[in-house]
């Protein structure tokens, strides 16, 4: 992790979370994935999940041990999608702290290197990721969100991280295919 710049995510999805390659994951030896709640697995304002992303939590589940993890403070919210999906949770993370993600590793049993933390901010998501060694995954909302904040933060990071935030056309790696 020396030298590695924090806020650089390992794979940037040019789309939501439904349009990352499982492909890729395999091929970095992935066996859990931590994904973000809020403008990752549901946009921001909505209060359920698009069919879409239901159906790639439906296949990922086959393929990794999934685990939510959000910043999000409203416990029976999370907990209700949490459900809708069958997956396991944690609200209040404060991420970029990492003591909620050191506590999934301990669930899910697996070291570090092994689990990617999917998510739609660099301050949040990917900077906790990078901090604790987790292969990073950086999406973009599976919808327009309805609350104002979280496309004001966005903007935010691809202001002050223009070389990061770079959407690339099919937001995945030539090597790899969709799913």
């Amino acid at each position: 992790m020396l030298g590695k710049n924090l806020f650089k995510p390992d794979l940037i999805v040019a789309g939501p979370v439904s349009d990352l390659s499982f492909a890729w994951l395999k091929q970095r030896d992935i066996a859990g994935l931590i994904l973000d709640l809020d403008d990752t697995l549901l946009a921001l304002g909505e209060q359920m999940v698009n069919t879409r992303v239901v159906e790639w939590v439906a296949r990922a589940r086959l393929e990794f041990r999934l685990y939510i993890v959000s910043n999000n403070p409203n416990r029976s919210f999370i907990e209700s999608i949490a459900l809708s999906l069958s997956l396991p949770f944690i609200n209040r993370a404060a991420k970029p702290s990492r003591r909620a993600l050191r506590r999934v590793l301990q669930e899910l049993q697996l070291p570090p290197e092994r689990v990617a933390i999917v998510g739609d901010r660099l301050l949040t998501d990917v900077l906790a990721g990078n901090r604790l060694g987790l292969v990073t995954v950086l999406v973009e909302p599976p919808g327009p969100s309805r609350a104002l904040r979280g496309s004001w933060l966005r903007a935010a990071e691809r202001f002050f991280f223009p070389d990061v935030v770079v959407v690339r056309p099919g937001g995945i790696p030539p090597e790899a295919d969709l799913k």
